[in-house]
């Protein structure tokens, strides 16, 4: 059986055409409506000159034109590329012009962005805002120029479904070209980790432009017929609500939502009683802060991990087998996990190497740069950049980035070693560690800390670490902070720690 991704909703609409495909701003739409809506718009871009092999740039924060746009766009053969809404001006330009972008669809937000941008780049022709934005096409307005009849464009598994712009820690982003087997693939598999079938009701919170959200909770759930629970942002509060009123199954986050959820002090389990399963992922999760969640709202949490490389989920705790705490689990059938020295030769058990992956995930490269692609992908292998060990069952562990290791007088220190200890300080919310340059050890090893409790000092800190790390270990200095800084799915970003 082929890989198509847009098949997915068609296939759900047929079996399940009366179920709620989703649920957003209070209104509810069947599979049936959501397949009709698709190909409604698919037809009306198709009239406007999009077809295969063209890009269609989305701007959008959770809702539910984004859900129509991204399977109207893949049913007419072209690809998606989705972009943050609250890109600079620089970045989107960027973005677009990289990817030859014919037609973006965005909030008014964006409006004087993309006509500045339709004025400087020749390939944007088409912008459509899903609010009234004047001398241009409203999503309501575009979606009477389509019809509800339309027979998709015939695509291949290898043909280009989503470029996805990966967050580079230096230079522009780069494109990760993914094809419709890549993340129909993943998302059959995310089906048969999560165990998610058409009674399942999926949490849609983290932004489904981002490729965690995209798969595990927009992908999957259509795969199988599931219901999407989808909010337009991030709010504590708004989040246990449509857990408890809307009897959710199944809840997707970052470790830092899980944070915030865990300080609700009018949350109790019986708002989470409906979940039987949360799953974490973007970032390794505290093992402290797990075990505080558990323990509040005995929902259990399953850790997995992807890259935008691999569409994204590659190893995942699963629900058949003993999970580890602080372990991503093991490599998901059909997927490959290897953990190499910098030859790429395996390294002993428990030792740590570089964390690489090969199975039908796997990006077919980055957009118009064959070096960083031969750089990434060799011999059918994605190298990560992630430093990682395995045990003698296959269960992996995220040590860190391989950029982000501190090299303290020739040791090499771990950010989430030390991290993971900050975190067992009761009085510690968040914390993040970085390496500064030091004249007499290279580097050393500085913390920044949200707290709790106001009463918390750097003596405190550095005295509770004193018999829990070596001492090239521990940090140097430390800042509180009144937050970290976070991109918009809520990973910690250590890099902008370092500016």
């Amino acid at each position: 059986m082929a890989w198509i991704l847009n098949e997915n909703l068609k296939n759900a609409a047929k079996q399940y055409p009366q179920q709620t495909a989703c649920l957003f701003d209070g209104k509810r739409t069947s599979y049936e409506q959501l397949d009709l809506l698709a190909d409604q718009f698919a037809s009306a871009l198709v009239k406007h000159g999009i077809g295969k092999g063209d890009k269609v740039a989305l701007l959008l924060d959770n809702c539910l034109q984004f859900v129509i746009a991204y399977y109207g766009i893949l049913r007419t053969g072209a690809a998606v590329v989705p972009m943050n809404p609250i890109y600079t001006a620089r970045e989107i330009a960027y973005i677009l012009t990289n990817s030859q972008a014919k037609t973006a669809i965005a909030g008014s937000a964006a409006s004087k962005i993309l006509a500045d941008s339709k004025q400087q780049y020749g390939t944007l022709e088409l912008v459509i805002f899903t609010e009234a934005v004047e001398s241009e096409w409203s999503f309501e307005q575009f979606m009477q120029e389509g019809s509800e009849l339309f027979e998709s464009a015939s695509v291949t598994e290898d043909d280009l479904a989503v470029i996805l712009y990966t967050s580079g820690t230096t230079g522009d982003p780069k494109g990760a070209m993914l094809t419709h087997r890549n993340l129909a693939s993943n998302a059959e598999a995310t089906c048969q980790l999560f165990d998610l079938t058409q009674k399942d009701r999926v949490v849609v919170v983290l932004p489904v432009f981002h490729v965690f959200s995209m798969t595990t909770c927009m992908n999957a759930s259509i795969a199988c017929g599931a219901t999407m629970l989808m909010l337009p942002k991030f709010s504590p509060a708004a989040v246990v609500d449509m857990i408890r009123d809307e009897k959710a199954t199944v809840f997707c986050g970052v470790p830092t939502m899980y944070s915030f959820m865990l300080q609700l002090p009018q949350a109790t389990a019986d708002d989470f009683c409906s979940l039987r399963l949360c799953v974490s992922g973007g970032a390794a999760m505290p093992v402290e802060l797990l075990k505080k969640f558990e323990d509040k709202y005995k929902a259990p949490i399953l850790e997995g991990y992807g890259l935008s490389e691999s569409s994204p989920v590659a190893a995942f705790n699963t629900l058949n087998r003993v999970r580890k705490p602080g372990s991503i689990g093991v490599e998901i059938p059909g997927v490959k996990i290897r953990v190499v020295d910098p030859d790429g030769h395996d390294v002993p058990t428990g030792e740590v190497g570089e964390l690489i992956i090969y199975g039908p995930g796997v990006m077919k490269g980055y957009l118009g740069m064959p070096e960083a692609t031969a750089a990434a992908i060799k011999d059918g292998w994605l190298y990560t950049g992630d430093m990682a060990t395995m045990d003698e069952e296959g269960f992996l562990f995220i040590v860190d980035r391989k950029k982000d290791i501190i090299l303290v007088g020739g040791y090499n220190v771990y950010p989430r070693e030390v991290e993971e200890v900050l975190y067992q300080h009761p009085a510690v919310m968040e914390a993040a560690v970085i390496g500064l340059l030091d004249q007499e050890y290279g580097e050393i090893v500085k913390a920044f800390i949200v707290k709790q409790d106001e009463q918390l000092t750097d003596s405190e800190i550095m005295n509770f670490c004193q018999d829990k790390l070596a001492r090239y270990k521990l940090p140097r200095q430390i800042e509180f902070l009144t937050e970290l800084p976070k991109n918009r799915t809520g990973k910690i970003l250590r890099r902008a720690l370092r500016s």
